[in-house]
């Protein structure tokens, strides 16, 4: 293969990542109903045919941008967690400070804010947004919880409420970050410190006796 030839693979191959980056910048700048798939093809400089070749409609490229920014944490993060080795409060601490790393302080956050305000207009959006991200997001956290009160660190409780305490803190977060951190009388707030302070308010208030 000459060098025209395989700088042409090697950019058909990379093609789907730059239309999925772009997606997700038009996505959680403008909506998910305002933006238009030739937007997503001009910002990743390809024909909107092209953009068809990978993902036939704005619906399956959306839900890639969801898979590929979001629901693809999980398996890797299932598996950390399944050999963790520390106490369940320091693994919870790892979980919430590894969402920020990974989610929170990235575009991807984002799409919690769009998902909140278009959701209801876009149903079949917003089941598959609960069924790769929320589900498993909670199923995790259940897990971790479930794991302090099984080795007596946390007292028993009813995970499937507390786990809320948790997703609250990341919606929260996600909100912030992409709107209210514009505005002066919240720039202070340091996210990290913030998710911190507040996880460990809640371990304190699981733990056992």
């Amino acid at each position: 293969m000459d060098e025209t030839a395989h700088k042409r693979e090697r950019r058909k191959e990379a093609r789907p990542v730059e239309l999925l980056d772009a997606a997700l910048s038009l996505f959680v700048e403008k909506g998910y109903a305002a933006t238009k798939v030739e937007e997503v093809a001009a910002m990743a400089g390809v024909s909107k045919g092209t953009l068809f070749l990978y993902f036939a409609t704005k619906q399956d490229l959306f839900k890639a941008v969801i898979r590929s920014n979001l629901a693809d944490h999980f398996p890797a993060w299932n598996q950390e967690f399944e050999s963790f080795q520390g106490s369940t409060a320091d693994m919870l601490s790892y979980a919430m400070q590894s969402w920020w790393e990974r989610i929170g302080n990235t575009r991807a956050s984002g799409m919690t804010k769009l998902v909140t305000s278009e959701g209801s207009n876009f149903p079949e959006v917003m089941e598959f947004y609960e069924n790769e991200v929320m589900r498993p997001g909670r199923a995790l956290f259940k897990a971790i919880l479930q794991r302090g009160i099984d080795r007596q660190e946390f007292r028993p409780m009813d995970t499937n409420t507390a786990v809320y305490s948790l997703v609250s803190t990341i919606f929260f977060l996600s909100m912030w970050r992409h709107s209210l951190s514009s505005c002066e009388s919240n720039s202070t707030l340091n996210p990290q410190v913030f998710l911190h302070s507040h996880v460990d308010a809640l371990i304190r208030g699981w733990q056992a006796p």
